[in-house]
């Protein structure tokens, strides 16, 4: 990749740091800036004049929602799983909002045993189930507003297509509903998409949420005292994307609620950033194993995880910059395809520049990765997962995930013994 540029706030490992971390640590591994984390993280809740939610969903190491939760964030939490994540970290259950298309009566029971902040009902049988349990805390309709937003069609989740939320023709009655259990609903919720570069998706979101609450006020007397409008701010990938400062995104967004409601309800405002909080933040390291020239000149360069660690590149066809770090002192480069080392294409950056020499033993750190990836990561080809490394503000390194173990991994296996 080429220098970056002034306005470009990506975590970069240096060669240093790189070659010292893969010597402590080991490669594959993760590693995160705690600055750039608290530094997105206060950004976010100097620019929102409400609660500012991060979702977990992005990354639920313990010690990401620590800090994001030190910050002044509460946390967006998609099930009972990732709400244990919060608590482990120590964030309390009061700070967490509840989310998920399809939410059991387990998990529904152990947020409301908890103490959760919020929950965001995501359908009616979701009501039906709440029915039961007491006491509730502030309950919040999450609404499919109609607006596609310019985004992979894999993370875009606000069009009227949609498993999330109520279409917004359905959302009178399951106010009603909900009125009629006399539960204690405060508002209104959606969410449109994610890695969004501008804020013209989610101020649509935002509108229509707008509208919504301000006919509810008109036709059923019901006033909206919370309206949350998502996340879905975007992060630079590569040097051509150009994501929106965050103060001009929060500032577009509140400055539509504002103008849509003409002063006729005040409710607290909601937003949850997730990728773009902690995306930057994070690098993976990897070690080159094999270099090699493919029958029609492909030259192929192989690291040691690949899919396992960042199923993103097949499942969006996700690109992103490296920065090698090669014993070759040459300038030269060349184009190559970098591949991880699964069973199957695992093809992960296909077409990239990449230093002429290169050799089994050099190092390439891949930036942006600090969101979607650990929590993505799976045991294809029974792979250990990643460690993941924290890089102090004062410079200190420390492991806030441990690389895990082949015992850990083969734990809930069984073999009956006549077999």
């Amino acid at each position: 990749m080429s220098p970056l540029a002034a306005n470009d706030t990506r975590f970069v490992v240096s060669d240093d740091l790189a070659r010292d971390l893969a010597a402590r640590f080991g490669t594959p591994t993760y590693v995160l800036s705690e600055r750039i984390l608290r530094e997105r993280a206060s950004r976010f809740v100097s620019a929102w004049p409400g609660d500012v939610s991060f979702a977990s969903k992005a990354n639920n190491t313990w010690s990401v929602l620590k800090i994001a939760f030190s910050e002044g964030c509460s946390i967006d939490v998609a099930s009972e799983g990732e709400l244990r994540a919060a608590l482990g970290a120590g964030v309390p259950a009061q700070a967490c909002r509840l989310h998920g298309n399809n939410k059991s009566l387990q998990e529904l029971t152990f947020a409301v045993n908890q103490g959760v902040g919020k929950i965001i009902v995501d359908c009616f049988e979701e009501i039906e189930r709440l029915k039961e349990l007491s006491p509730l805390p502030v309950l919040l309709l999450r609404v499919a507003p109609g607006v596609d937003p310019k985004t992979h069609h894999k993370i875009s989740t606000g069009q009227a297509d949609t498993k999330f939320g109520f279409a917004v023709r359905d959302v009178e009655k399951a106010v009603a509903r909900c009125r009629e259990l006399g539960m204690p609903l405060a508002g209104l919720h959606c969410h449109v998409g994610s890695q969004l570069l501008d804020a013209e998706a989610q101020v649509a979101g935002a509108e229509t949420l707008v509208e919504l609450a301000v006919r509810l006020k008109k036709e059923m007397g019901f006033v909206t005292t919370h309206l949350n409008v998502g996340g879905g701010l975007g992060v630079r990938y590569t040097n051509g994307d150009e994501p929106v400062a965050i103060e001009d995104y929060c500032r577009d967004i509140v400055n539509a609620i504002r103008t849509g409601l003409k002063g006729e309800l005040d409710p607290e405002l909601g937003m949850e950033p997730g990728r773009s909080l902690v995306a930057e933040a994070g690098v993976t390291l990897y070690t080159v194993g094999a270099v090699k020239t493919a029958a029609n000149g492909r030259v192929y360069v192989a690291v040691d995880g690949g899919l396992s660690d960042n199923p993103r590149p097949a499942l969006y066809g996700s690109k992103y910059d490296l920065v090698w770090h090669a014993s070759s002192q040459g300038t030269a480069s060349h184009t190559v395809t970098v591949s991880g080392k699964h069973c199957e294409t695992d093809t992960l950056f296909p077409d990239v520049q990449a230093p002429v020499g290169l050799q089994a033993g050099d190092l390439v750190q891949i930036l942006s990765t600090g969101a979607y990836n650990s929590v993505m990561a799976s045991n294809y080809n029974a792979l250990p997962r990643p460690a993941t490394i924290l890089v102090r503000e004062d410079g200190r390194t420390q492991v806030v995930q441990v690389r895990e173990q082949y015992e850990s991994m083969f734990v809930r296996e069984s073999v009956p013994e006549d077999l």
